[in-house]
């Protein structure tokens, strides 16, 4: 009886619809391997020319020297442009990203946030994102757009001298560019944090269900 309960209660699990689907699934694991190359690469570009009184310590670094810091952010560069505007595309015309994401409210990230910091947040339904999770995933979308123009202008800046221009020059870019890194490199720990406390949503992320 138990076996039959069981091989009843897998069966039902099966049927359950899909809380991500196969190209959210692809993209997200494609995504997250291509900008640690880039945040690893990164730093070690940095490294080359610090834009603040500080480097990465070679231990977080990727490519040993300032040209296989660029090889390697380059190679990654392409996958992540290519593979996000799939994820982007996807998503907006399967109307995922707006079922996902919209709508938010300052009152309502304000309100899951206080009860976020109490520990009371619900994670009963993962297909259902919060009002700091939308802010969250926006936030990043945003600067996945920002570090890819500003990143565009570092690299070049009399070709794309308009683009330049507009983030304040090859230093401004720079900056940007480093607070962009900053911002996504945040949201990934937060991320992981998170992945860690509701192991759920890892294996949800892996099997779809």
């Amino acid at each position: 009886m138990n076996s039959l309960a069981e091989a009843e209660a897998q069966k039902a699990v099966g049927r359950r619809p899909a809380i991500h689907s196969l190209y959210v699934r692809i993209t997200h694991w494609i995504n997250a391997v291509a900008m640690l190359i880039m945040i690893g690469s990164g730093w070690q570009i940095y490294n080359a020319s610090p834009l603040f009184p500080f480097t990465f310590p070679s231990e977080v670094t990727l490519g040993g020297w300032l040209a296989g810091g660029l090889l390697w952010h380059f190679a990654a560069m392409w996958v992540l442009a290519a593979n996000g505007l799939v994820y982007l595309v996807a998503g907006l015309v399967t109307g995922r990203l707006r079922r996902k994401l919209l709508p938010v409210s300052a009152r309502s990230v304000m309100a899951d946030l206080a009860v976020a910091l109490t520990g009371r947040l619900s994670h009963a339904d993962l297909s259902v994102y919060n009002a700091v999770q939308k802010l969250l995933y926006l936030g990043v979308l945003v600067a996945g757009l920002v570090i890819v123009a500003s990143g565009l202008a570092v690299w070049k800046p009399v070709q794309l001298r308009p683009l330049a221009v507009l983030f304040g020059g090859y230093e401004g870019a720079r900056l940007v560019h480093f607070f962009a890194m900053a911002f996504i490199a945040l949201f990934l720990v937060v991320h992981v944090v998170m992945a860690l406390l509701v192991p759920r949503s890892l294996r949800a992320m892996v099997l779809g269900r």
